[in-house]
């Protein structure tokens, strides 16, 4: 009897490519009754299901052989025009990509920008999706200090040596719910400029802000030294799977060819319905709602907080501390000195709680003490239930631990 061995050599890069840690532990939410504060997910009550259904039918009443063709790779020429119209500066809507979600756009940067052994920067803790785009290029991740401000200006003078970018979210990011304040992003576009550093900057979150707009994009203050990533997914809905890239134009038609390579075009179909929602000012007067909302339950989740870890402030090493997002859709978490987030998380789950490890998020040297926590998709009412239940969960967990 012969053994039979398999045909298949994968190539080095998929060594690389690992299973997304947050879409593993999502698959424990679905069990019944768990509370989940893990996904990233927007809150389905913001889905404008009115409109979209409004434009489905029109889009196909006025033009239904090109809603349902093969498309320009670039995209839907007046979506293009709207997104270049958006943003706070001046945008030609021929640097505008339409991507199958601003994910695509990670990956279409890896593509184009990444060689094997290609020296990144990041931020400290950064976006697990990244890091999974960037990966399988075999790239030099190289994590830059950072605190509640962003990027620590220090710690990047000293590794822009031979980085070929840094990645970065300034709004609201993902996973610590932080904002990069205004001085410091002048000091990181002066000296990005000044070292010839080129940016990525990630905005998913920016249009989510709760009591005042955050400051200007990086890329307004340098437009030939960035590329801007952007998304539909949060203000609209992200079954759609559109996202938009802006590039130089030294840049753009490499990504656009990578885009060519890897589905042609993004759907036309989802492309024309969301520019016909779009064109009469409705994300003015719909992204409000969604504000409104995600600030209620922020607010709740922060309530909670303070009434089940009432030491939060006179005992920061012997209780749970967390941080105030002013945007977005997170809140990042740190648990007392020496416990880890990924041994809470079965204790978690036995009360009827899940939420995301934050250690996953470092590129290196995770903080096995950290723990995101999404606020957006739980109900008022389940997330004072889930904190309750998250704070029996930790003291069943320091019962355990021994001493």
């Amino acid at each position: 009897m012969t053994t039979s061995h398999s045909p298949w050599h994968l190539a080095r890069r998929a060594a690389r490519m690992n299973p997304s840690v947050i879409r593993e532990i999502l698959k424990v939410t679905e069990k019944p009754g768990i509370i989940s504060f893990a996904g990233g997910l927007p809150s389905s009550k913001t889905f404008p299901v009115a409109e979209f259904e409004a434009a489905c039918a029109k889009v196909l009443k006025d033009d239904p052989s090109g809603a349902l063709q093969y498309a320009a790779s670039e995209g839907f020429g007046p979506l293009r025009d709207m997104v270049a119209d958006m943003l706070p500066w001046n945008v030609d809507p021929a640097q505008v990509l339409i991507t199958t979600g601003s994910q695509q756009g990670l990956d279409l940067v890896a593509k184009v920008l990444i060689d094997a052994d290609s020296k990144i920067l990041v931020e400290s803790p950064t976006y697990l999706g990244a890091v999974m785009a960037f990966m399988p290029m075999e790239p030099r991740v190289v994590s830059l200090a950072s605190d509640e401000h962003g990027v620590v200006i220090a710690d990047l003078s000293q590794k822009t040596i031979d980085a070929r970018f840094l990645y970065v979210l300034p709004n609201f990011q993902n996973p610590t719910g932080n904002t990069m304040s205004e001085s410091r992003r002048a000091a990181l576009s002066e000296l990005a400029s000044q070292r010839g550093l080129p940016l990525i900057e990630d905005n998913p979150y920016g249009d989510l802000w709760f009591d005042t707009p955050p400051p200007a994009p990086l890329t307004a203050r340098n437009p030939e030294g960035c590329i801007y990533l952007g998304s539909f997914s949060k203000v609209l809905a992200p079954g759609l799977r559109l996202g938009f890239v802006v590039a130089p134009k030294a840049v753009y038609p490499k990504l656009l060819q990578a885009k060519q390579a890897a589905d042609l075009h993004s759907p036309g179909f989802n492309q024309r319905m969301v520019a016909e929602v779009m064109k009469d000012g409705f994300l003015e007067r719909h992204v409000p709602t969604i504000r409104t909302l995600y600030k209620a339950q922020r607010d709740a989740m922060l309530e909670a907080l303070a009434q089940h870890f009432p030491n939060a402030s006179s005992q920061p090493d012997q209780s749970l501390t967390w941080n105030t997002p002013a945007g977005g859709m997170f809140l990042w978490a740190r648990l007392p000195k020496d416990m880890s987030a990924v041994d809470l998380l079965p204790f978690a789950v036995e009360q009827g709680v899940a939420f995301v490890p934050g250690a996953p998020f470092y590129a290196d040297h995770g903080d096995e003490r950290t723990l995101r926590l999404s606020f957006v998709t739980p109900s008022v009412d389940e997330i004072h239930r889930g904190v309750a239940a998250l704070a029996r969960a930790l003291k069943t967990y320091a019962a355990s631990l021994p001493g």
